[in-house]
């Protein structure tokens, strides 16, 4: 369903990512794990179109993502994305962040997109607050607005950019819980996080990046249980058995 060849970005002088080879299946859950600054969620942002890539080829569902063509328009209402930081409209309550992209990205009559809007919320867990603000919510529920959001556009595949990193502990499992409910449910997903028992239980598959280079990937379980690359190995100790 979401094809990299060969990646290749950099920033002035900052190569970011170094030739990334990927793919993402149809339903799978595909978890990127890594340390800050090796380029996790530059990937996310080049496959949506939120960054241009100097090299290589990105395809979602076989059509080329270029940002500076029409098409991209398709691909980001197929592709969603929740942010580190939920990026809701402040002066907007939490249906009407949620519908926002349906009406006036789809065209969606208000009608049927206010509907759908109270029944993810309802998803999400959130049917009380259809009304409130994001500054009347907390954290973890801003998120799961933004989730719901994601979900409005009824998207093929969510990426999800280190999703609880911005949240308070003990908000962090009602996030992932949701996350949990869609991968259960079939959504093609994929996350760059730092939560590794949630890769460990939810993902198909890992992907290990250090330095814009995939060092390991492979089956979840037998990367983060059993890594063969010594690096991985360094990484997985040091968030596993921090001092």
């Amino acid at each position: 369903m979401i094809e990299l060849s060969n990646v290749h970005k950099s920033f002035g002088s900052n190569e970011v990512l170094k030739g990334i080879t990927a793919s993402v299946e149809k339903s799978e859950v595909v978890c990127i794990i890594g340390p800050s600054g090796s380029g996790k969620s530059t990937i996310l942002r080049c496959i949506n179109g939120l960054e241009s890539y100097d090299s290589g080829e990105i395809l979602v569902e076989g059509a080329k993502v270029d940002n500076k063509a029409p098409s991209i328009v398709a691909i980001r209402t197929q592709v969603s994305m929740v942010f580190q930081r939920f990026n809701l409209f402040p002066h907007r309550t939490a249906l009407e962040n949620v519908v926002e992209g349906p009406i006036y990205v789809k065209k969606e009559p208000p009608a049927e997109a206010l509907e759908r809007g109270r029944a993810l919320l309802a998803q999400v867990g959130l049917a009380e607050k259809a009304d409130a603000h994001p500054g009347q919510l907390s954290g973890g529920q801003q998120q799961r607005v933004a989730i719901a959001r994601a979900l409005a556009m009824q998207p093929k595949a969510i990426l999800f950019d280190e999703p609880t990193s911005a949240l308070d502990p003990e908000l962090v499992g009602e996030v992932l819980g949701v996350m949990r409910k869609l991968a259960d449910d079939g959504m093609t997903m994929v996350v760059v996080t730092h939560e590794m028992g949630f890769a460990r239980d939810v993902a198909d598959r890992v992907l290990f990046i250090d330095g814009g280079v995939i060092v390991e990937q492979g089956a979840a379980k037998s990367v983060l249980n059993a890594p063969q690359h010594a690096r991985t190995q360094d990484f997985l100790h040091r968030v596993l058995h921090p001092l």
